[in-house]
């Protein structure tokens, strides 16, 4: 029973049995009767007046309760003029004030949070309660090759990438760089925060491939250099006191042929340690790529034609499939028809002693996408991790440089590459425009 129905049920018991025995007392006397009920009547209207402000104060209440229960802190209630009244409509005003400040202020911080997460250069995953990600900002999604067409749980789970094998390895606090095919790395950092009073887990992931790369190509660029100078200079006087020598014996009444034929083989050797140290110092000294609108099919055609007669000589199935729309591509065309030449070069070496001798050259225009595909003896994993490593080289007399070459001339036009040997046995170089 509520309140005031208690209240005026008693007020009313009371007053009908003061009625009642005001009847039997002064029944006979009607003057005193009459006076009598004019005091009851009082009584009641001021009963009621006081019921009114007993009852408006939790009416008031009442009311700002289901205001707070609705979450609306915009209702706030005037003052009286009744003392009691007041106090709690200022109590109440004071809080509802601090709530909305409150949930205003906490409105702002998630709104500047999520901008700050949706804009942030570094890519941010948040992990529900049960581990599993729940949430990739854009630049997340950018460094794990997952679009928001698709459902998140679906292409997660779908996908094979590196980093997403070592998120789910990572602890609370550690950090970790992982390193892909020797081009991109990446710094991996988890920690938690606190929802709901439980532990939520989110990870941090950012790029370090371009300062790697730069730090990287000073330290090695500043030893090519010292290495070029010191051989030019020695190599050019050697081989000009080798000849010298050579020519002098060979005008001799009685030449030396095994004297001769030693500076021969010294003077050739010197030539090719000459060559050996310009091949180095192509990848320091390659310029910035001049860009401008190039036909990414004409440049296939050219570079393959380069290679239909050695196809031939070695029984080697080359074929080009071009899509039948133009495609183009803001490109250095003297450099970039050294990249695809490169590539299929290696792929020609890669098909040596291999049965099954085929060279696919690839290109798709939506997305535009260069894939030169070979059957030869593939990549072994320990090795696909090291193979843009500058100077790394998995043949015998190898010195690394073609893929260093290839290396820095897609970084410097901005273009993703990889190279892999996939499960079916074909080995990929696939560079996206």
């Amino acid at each position: 029973m509520k309140l005031r129905t208690k209240y005026l049920l008693f007020v009313g018991i009371l007053h009908l049995i003061t009625i009642s025995l005001t009847f039997i007392i002064f029944r006979d006397n009607k003057v005193l009767f009459i006076i009598s009920e004019v005091f009851v009547l009082i009584s009641l209207w001021l009963s009621w007046l006081l019921y009114q402000q007993l009852i408006q104060p939790l009416k008031t209440l009442l009311q700002g309760i289901n205001a707070i229960k609705d979450q609306d802190f915009n209702v706030k209630f005037r003052a009286t003029g009744k003392l009691e009244v007041d106090q709690l409509i200022g109590v109440y005003n004071h809080m509802i004030d601090s709530l909305r400040s409150e949930r205003t202020l906490q409105e702002e911080q998630h709104s500047f949070l999520e901008k700050l997460i949706s804009t942030s250069p570094t890519g941010v995953i948040i992990m529900d309660f049960d581990h599993n990600i729940e949430h990739l900002n854009p630049k997340a999604m950018e460094l794990l090759g997952i679009t928001e067409n698709e459902g998140l749980q679906k292409q997660i789970e779908k996908g094979n990438h590196i980093l997403i094998k070592e998120i789910k390895e990572l602890k609370a606090g550690e950090s970790r760089i992982v390193s892909i095919s020797g081009v991109e790395t990446y710094k991996c950092q988890k920690s938690f925060f606190i929802d709901r009073g439980f532990q939520r887990y989110f990870v941090m992931l950012s790029e370090l491939s371009i300062e790697i790369l730069q730090t990287e190509k000073k330290a090695y660029g500043k030893v090519i250099r010292m290495m070029a100078h010191e051989v030019n200079n020695t190599v050019g006087p050697v081989n000009s006191i080798l000849s010298f020598a050579r020519d002098t014996d060979a005008r001799s009444t009685h030449p030396n042929s095994d004297l001769i034929n030693a500076l021969e083989v010294a003077i050739s050797r010197n030539n090719n340690l000459n060559t050996f140290m310009r091949n180095f110092a192509k990848v320091v000294r390659l310029p910035l790529p001049n860009k401008q609108p190039a036909n990414l099919s004409e440049m296939l055609i050219s570079a393959s034609r380069l290679f239909e007669l050695k196809a031939k000589e070695e029984n080697i199935h080359l074929e080009l499939v071009l899509p039948p729309q133009t495609v183009t591509a803001d490109l250095d065309v003297q450099q970039m028809e050294q990249v695809i030449i490169n590539i299929i070069k290696n792929s020609f070496e890669a098909l040596e002693g291999s049965p099954g001798k085929e060279i696919k050259i690839m290109l798709t225009a939506d997305p535009a996408k260069l894939v030169v595909r070979d059957t030869g003896c593939g990549i072994s994993p320990d090795a696909e991790n090291k193979l843009f490593t500058p100077f790394y080289s998995t043949k015998k007399e190898g010195q690394g440089v073609g893929l260093t070459l290839i290396r820095e001339i897609l970084i410097n036009h901005s273009f993703r590459f990889s190279l892999k040997t996939a499960k079916d046995g074909y080995t990929d170089f696939a560079i996206f425009f």
